[in-house]
């Protein structure tokens, strides 16, 4: 059972709100900061205008002579400074221009308590401050022309850029969103697909429990008859508790909660292991089980135990699942370079390419015979990832299917005696017991500090 995604138009609607929004509230934004960056920008603009006309009064007072004031000299302005306009108002109220071609100054024009104020002189806005002299005033113009210029030019270049950076943040936070919406829509699938899937598979066993008590309570029946309908229930029943159980597993996995501790595991014994694990199985179905060792280093990987054990077991039990009937699983260990690794291959059917791609989805099973629960190579696959493992599925020269997996390899130095996580003996006195292929090599070893808390990734 799969559920359907959102259609890609509905994710499109989607991203384009959140962009309409948060673009809409970075225009608010741009316009708040233009408008108050343009005022502040304005009062400078004046404000140096206002020193220009104070220091221009201050210079014409110095030289006592008013007659000689009359316009300003080259080094008085900048040249792209409008001039300065200076009158002599009297004592009687009479106003004599100073600056050539000055407009008619009206009396009311300027503050008398020595502030500058803004006028319209004719049609130009102009800047005015005055200073009382004698019984009269000395009053200093200029024009606001340029000012106004230099503002309209900002203003112009903000309505021109605004535009632009608003629909550059349009289709920006668009192409943010639907890529971060992507892997969220994923998920959201996936969650829906396992809820989907795991409700299948659960139905299945209980349908079947259900139909096997009815059926026995719907007539009297003969005690062997009710033995097999009860072995029937039996067998659903550990299949129901098998699929609870890894769910279990999986949402424990899922919640990300402290991981077990990192010992050093050797992967050899764990293949052995889970060979004497499977013999049982192995045997009833004629199915020849072989551990193969290659590389001269020690296979030896810092990892919680009993996940690699869980690992090896998933893999064992695919193996000797689909080996079929009178095949044969070998469990390779091997050592390269500074990688150590644990392969199980078999003689079955093998996996098509175009599956596998979804080996590792839960509940994905490769054929439709019943068997299993479609979760072993999920959990293995959370196993791998955690531990920082790579995967490799590939043709086994068998003919069937090998799935390796690898990991970096541990190092040990002399030091003192070391306790392999895996070895039965582990336990017990290690004079008790014969030494391992280690204690051989490196009788006095311990793990480095790499080994211990070290990156599991080369």
């Amino acid at each position: 059972m799969r559920i359907r995604s959102r259609s890609p138009g509905s994710r499109l609607a989607h991203a384009t709100r959140v962009a309409a929004i948060s673009t809409l509230l970075i225009a608010t934004v741009y316009v708040a900061v233009s408008v108050t960056l343009d005022a502040i920008d304005s009062h400078r603009l004046v404000s140096e205008v206002d020193a220009h006309l104070k220091d221009r009064l201050h210079d014409v007072i110095l030289n006592g002579d008013l007659s000689k004031s009359r316009g300003e000299s080259e080094d008085d302005h900048d040249v792209v400074a409008a001039p300065v306009l200076l009158w002599q108002v009297g004592a009687d109220g009479h106003i004599s221009a100073l600056s050539d071609a000055t407009p008619r100054l009206p009396r009311q024009a300027w503050s008398r308590d020595g502030r500058p104020t803004t006028t319209l002189l004719g049609s130009i806005s102009f800047r005015v401050l005055a200073t009382p002299v004698g019984n009269g005033w000395l009053v200093a113009a200029q024009s606001l022309t340029e000012t106004r210029h230099v503002t309209a030019v900002l203003i112009a270049g903000e309505v021109i850029a605004g535009p632009v950076i608003v629909i550059a943040m349009f289709l920006g936070a668009l192409i943010i969103g639907l890529k971060a919406s992507r892997p969220v829509e994923q998920a959201r699938r996936k969650q829906l697909e396992f809820t989907a899937d795991a409700s299948h598979e659960l139905r299945t066993p209980l349908s079947v429990i259900e139909a096997e008590v009815t059926l026995a309570l719907s007539a009297p029946r003969d005690a062997p008859r009710y033995r097999d309908a009860l072995h029937r229930v039996n067998d659903e029943s550990k299949r129901l508790r098998l699929i609870i159980d890894d769910l279990l597993w999986l949402a424990r996995f899922d919640s990300e909660p402290t991981p077990p501790r990192d010992e050093l595991v050797d992967l050899l014994s764990v293949a052995r292991n889970c060979e004497d694990r499977f013999g049982a199985v192995a045997h009833s179905r004629h199915i020849a089980l072989s551990v193969e060792r290659h590389g001269n280093s020690e296979p030896l990987v810092t990892a919680p135990r009993d996940w690699i054990d869980r690992l090896a077991a998933v893999l064992m039990d695919n193996a000797c699942r689909y080996a079929g009937p009178g095949g044969s699983v070998c469990v390779v260990v091997s050592t390269h370079g500074n990688r150590a690794s644990l392969a199980v291959e078999d003689s079955g059917p093998g996996i098509a390419p175009d599956e596998r791609a979804q080996l590792f989805d839960r509940f994905h099973r490769a054929t439709d015979d019943g068997s299993g629960t479609g979760l072993g190579l999920a959990i293995a696959d959370s196993i791998v990832r955690s531990t920082g493992g790579r995967w490799s599925v590939t043709e086994a020269t068998r003919g069937g299917a090998r799935f390796e997996v690898s990991w970096h390899r541990s190092h040990v130095r002399d030091s003192g005696p070391i306790v392999l996580a895996g070895d039965p003996y582990s336990s017990g006195d290690v004079g008790s017991r014969p030494p391992t292929q280690t204690e051989k090599v490196l009788p006095n070893a311990h793990l480095t500090d790499q080994s211990l808390g070290g990156d599991s990734n080369p």
